[in-house]
């Protein structure tokens, strides 16, 4: 059996060679959409992250009998057609969240404790001249008794609602959905959350309920000086009209991930003129070195189990 893995750099330094084990193993750090065909050529399984398998793809690779996806969501490959052609899809889910909670938190506490201002008033050394034994010119809160509305209340979601109660937080949750509902937190609609929410955390997939969910009437919504974090897919945020809020209102904005990755190089949040109030981070949240090697495993286990129906 042939496995080729299309874009090892997405992984990092993962260790790779259990892939070795289970057959004929090859590695591309990256595959763009012109190689697919050369690159995939004869193998029976493809391991992808986001290079697209789509239809055509498909229909060209009759030899080939397993997508692994290197993720959660499915949307870089042609389900139905994978289906017609009798080629199996398996992703991987659950290796993240511990991840992704700990960059949430990561990034709150950015914005909110203002690290990066006064990182650079000592490295500056401002410090240095300064008459006072300390400077609190950038005010900051703490998180103990704030509202807290998490969307989508996923695994991950859950998991970030159990530790912004643990450091005192009244949470609240907006299903993307609709069919979700957790006792344990209360369920309140989306302008509720929005307006009432000193801390907003999204952790939603994206899809036609969630496509641009976080526009201008919604930023409208936000109390002043709420902080609204993106750990889950570009796109639920409209990002035209977050730079105009940062720039207009007293809100404050993180996010891990954007519509288009990687970042163009003219994006409308390098104009941002209050850049204090946005924290950026490449679609990090889910890479810390436990989860990728969980991903590795979660696939190696996914080819076990097929390879085992199909002996």
């Amino acid at each position: 059996m042939k496995i080729v893995l299309l874009d090892a750099l997405t992984l990092g330094d993962s260790d790779l060679s259990e892939f070795d084990y289970l057959g004929e193993f090859t590695r591309y750090d990256i595959t763009e959409p012109e190689q697919r065909l050369a690159h995939i050529s004869d193998n029976q399984v493809i391991i992808t992250n986001k290079v697209v398998i789509d239809e055509a793809i498909i229909l060209a690779n009759p030899q080939l009998k397993l997508i692994c996806i290197a993720a959660t969501g499915m949307n870089n490959v042609d389900l139905l057609a994978a289906e017609k052609a009798n080629v199996e899809v398996k992703n991987v889910s659950g290796y993240s969240t511990e991840s992704v909670a700990q960059a949430t938190f990561a990034m709150l506490f950015q914005l909110l404790h203002q690290q990066r201002y006064y990182d650079a008033y000592v490295t500056q050394k401002q410090w240095c001249e300064s008459p006072n034994f300390t400077h609190i010119s950038r005010p900051f809160t703490e998180i103990s008794g704030k509202r807290w509305g998490i969307i989508g209340l996923g695994d991950i979601g859950k998991r970030v609602a159990s530790l912004a109660t643990a450091f005192g937080c009244d949470v609240c949750y907006f299903s993307t959905s609709g069919k979700n509902n957790q006792s344990e937190y209360q369920q309140v609609d989306l302008n509720t959350l929005l307006s009432l929410c000193d801390i907003i955390t999204i952790h939603a997939p994206l899809n036609e309920q969630t496509q641009d969910l976080i526009d201008v009437q919604a930023l409208q919504l936000l109390k002043p000086g709420a902080i609204i974090l993106n750990l889950g897919r570009g796109g639920i945020i409209d990002e035209t009209a977050m730079a105009v809020a940062l720039d207009t209102r007293d809100i404050y904005h993180g996010s891990d991930v954007l519509a288009v990755e990687p970042m163009a190089q003219d994006h409308i949040y390098f104009n941002v003129q209050q850049q204090h109030r946005l924290v950026l981070t490449p679609h990090t949240a889910w890479a810390s070195s436990e989860a990728r090697k969980s991903l590795v495993a979660k696939i190696v286990d996914n080819i076990i189990s097929w390879q085992g129906r199909n002996a």
